[in-house]
């Protein structure tokens, strides 16, 4: 929620800079935003898309439009391997326009940014947390899903990952004698679905493989 709030501040923070060379511009219509904006994403330009978008919501904030405007915007920071912006977009397409098999479809894609955007397993703890807690739920809430098997391979991924995260821990910590200490990584482990035998290290990165 925290990313979510900072990543608004600072899309508006960017709304009050100049586009175009200094030139600010305004009072559009809704399709002359969107070109604006489809042309930015064809050029590679997204902080101008980006921009551009909060002037159309600003504007036009009841535009049929702005449901595309959202989807582009986030499958083009998808692209960009900008994760987090693009969690922000299908969030905010999911809170004004996602119903149906619409919503289905940008709940598994925010997992799928999210897991994607996983790069430390050491850093990003409570993002592995909270990944799987939410494709848990999906899982639930679309048992019969299209996207079912990568959910799943999301989940099973993201629990490999933190038994050979708490594995390695509890070694640095019997190395150094702290036994203690690696006792509670190890007990981790011990309540864990996961177990060893079940680890087979891939050749390629263990979070981006699923969707290789």
């Amino acid at each position: 929620m925290k990313k979510i709030v900072f990543i608004t501040f600072a899309l508006i923070f960017l709304t009050g800079c100049a586009v175009d060379s200094g030139k600010k511009e305004f009072n559009k219509t809704a399709l002359s935003w969107y070109h604006k904006i489809s042309n930015s994403i064809s050029t590679k330009e997204l902080d101008k898309a980006d921009k551009y978008y909060l002037s159309m919501r600003s504007e036009h904030p009841r535009s049929l439009l702005l449901s595309t405007t959202i989807m582009m915007l986030a499958h083009a920071h998808m692209d960009k391997e900008e994760y987090l912006l693009a969690n922000y977009y299908f969030d905010q397409y999911n809170k004004r326009f996602a119903v149906g098999d619409r919503r289905e479809y940008a709940e598994f894609m925010k997992i799928k940014a999210a897991f994607l955007g996983i790069k430390d397993v050491t850093k990003d703890q409570k993002l592995m947390m909270d990944t799987i807690t939410n494709a848990n739920k999906f899982l639930y809430t679309y048992p019969s899903s299209s996207y079912l098997v990568l959910v799943k391979t999301i989940v099973v991924r993201l629990k490999m990952s933190q038994y050979l995260l708490n594995e390695n821990v509890a070694s640095l910590y019997n190395r150094i004698g702290k036994e203690d200490a690696a006792k509670v990584y190890r007990e981790k482990n011990t309540n864990s679905a996961i177990k060893s035998d079940d680890i087979s290290i891939p050749k390629t990165n263990m979070i981006t493989g699923v969707f290789k």
